[in-house]
């Protein structure tokens, strides 16, 4: 009998290779799963040994505005310590908006994510003016108003012209120490100019606002009551928005702090063209103690 040497060994080397290439196909399919469990549980472990990561971006829940809608967010750092607060609105809420005013205005609540308890912000205001609101020479345009509040919304509902004390408290300004460094309430009797259920608002005097000169796009405002610095105020127009434009200005601060928190320094805004979503923000987060 004729034994074909050569051919049994190409054979044997064959099969031999397809064994061994079954093998590694097999530990392919085994080992990749497992090494995504081990790179896990090393996380996990690493979790465990105090390196968890307090930081991100956490929101509020969202109303509707126009086609789209509107909500808070906080940033922390990896610390968990606050880095910036601010509203994000979506792009479709800028179609859609009423072309009349309401009455009373429609404004929308906007509650901050409990993440954000460290600052000295408790809630936030959005509200859409279709024909501007005085003093119309300078404010007269389509703009949303967005109030960042240092008190609760129970105590701005108060602020109440047909209360006694009306005039008495909106006359009661903060110590000029906690106001922040150059801006001033508007000419006139304080209770004359404090808008029902929001403030007494403020102006930068640098920003030159005098009727028939000053051209409104968007511009930041402070607020007071009862001798309490109560808001910040971001204020831009429609027209303005839609320009997409990017902004990040220093905040003018006050001398000392009538509130314990994380106050911010930084006020920006941006569009997120992936999001589709305007950011408007206060950011540089520092810590002041009431003095």
């Amino acid at each position: 009998m004729r034994v074909d040497v050569h051919s049994d060994i190409s054979c044997g080397c064959w099969c031999y290779m397809a064994r061994k290439e079954l093998r590694y196909a097999f530990l392919r399919r085994r080992v990749g799963p497992i090494l995504a469990i081990c790179m896990t549980l090393t996380l996990l472990a690493g979790c465990g040994n105090g390196q968890t990561s307090k930081g991100g971006m956490f929101f509020g829940p969202p109303q509707s505005i126009g086609n789209g809608t509107a909500k808070t967010y906080v940033t922390l750092d990896n610390s968990g310590k606050p880095t910036e607060v601010g509203i994000r609105v979506s792009a479709a809420s800028l179609d859609g908006l009423p072309d009349e005013d309401t009455v009373p205005p429609r404004m929308l609540i906007l509650d901050l994510p409990q993440r954000a308890s460290a600052t000295v912000f408790d809630h936030a205001m959005l509200n859409w003016n279709p024909h501007g609101h005085a003093p119309t020479a300078l404010f007269g345009k389509p703009h949303f108003d967005m109030h960042f509040y240092m008190v609760d919304s129970a105590a701005v509902a108060k602020i109440d012209p047909s209360s006694p004390d009306f005039a008495a408290r909106a006359a009661h300004l903060p110590d000029a120490k906690y106001v922040p460094v150059g801006y001033v309430p508007p000419p006139g009797s304080p209770a004359e100019n404090t808008v029902p259920a929001m403030g007494l608002h403020w102006t930068d005097s640098a920003n030159g606002i005098v009727p028939g000169k000053y051209d409104f796009t968007q511009i930041l405002l402070n607020g007071t009551w009862d001798g309490r610095y109560t808001f910040i105020e971001p204020m831009m127009t429609r027209e303005w928005m839609l320009t997409k434009q990017t902004i990040r200005e220093d905040l003018k601060q006050p001398h000392a702090y009538q509130w314990n928190g994380y106050f911010p320094t930084t006020y920006s805004v941006r569009y997120d063209d992936q999001a589709k979503e305007y950011s408007i923000s206060l950011g540089g987060m520092i810590m002041h103690h009431a003095s």
